[in-house]
């Protein structure tokens, strides 16, 4: 009898080794079309722009003080507009210029200063809207997963 419940338990973790290693996989792959989808986004929205980030840096560059320099930079969809965004260092202040560049026609959309405090702030924002981005996209392709099985 106890020599049939431990060949039962061995049968048992090595019947789960192949489970374990295809979910595994099936996180990683996951991953990868997560990263894939993020990237064809990104992509999609640089085929949709109509001026080069290069000419859009010179237009927000122009905006402010000679000798600032572009701390960081994005191109993405804001209240329905493509927009390059640039955050800008300028001498002698503390935080930053934040000037958002249409890229469609070049025009200054945006521009504010932005004190440390704030731009930590919407970072922290922004981190937060990530985060539920990605749970919820874990959420879905968790949902998918179980749909596709018998």
């Amino acid at each position: 009898m106890r020599s049939t419940i431990i060949a039962s338990l061995i049968f048992a973790a090595v019947a789960a080794i192949p489970t374990a290693q295809s979910a595994a996989q099936d996180t990683t792959h996951r991953a990868m079309a997560h990263h894939a989808t993020t990237r064809r986004a990104r992509v999609s929205l640089a085929s949709q722009a109509k001026i080069t980030k290069d000419s859009a840096q010179k237009v927000a560059l122009a905006q402010v003080a000679a000798g600032s320099t572009v701390k960081s930079s994005e191109l993405e969809k804001e209240h329905g507009k493509l927009i390059y965004s640039f955050d800008i260092t300028v001498p002698g202040q503390t935080g930053v210029e934040e000037l958002n560049i249409s890229a469609i026609d070049g025009s200054v959309i945006a521009h504010e200063h932005e004190t440390a405090a704030k731009e930590a702030s919407e970072a922290k924002a922004e981190k937060a809207e990530k985060k539920a981005a990605k749970k919820a996209w874990k959420a879905k392709a968790a949902t998918s997963d179980t749909t596709k099985k018998p």
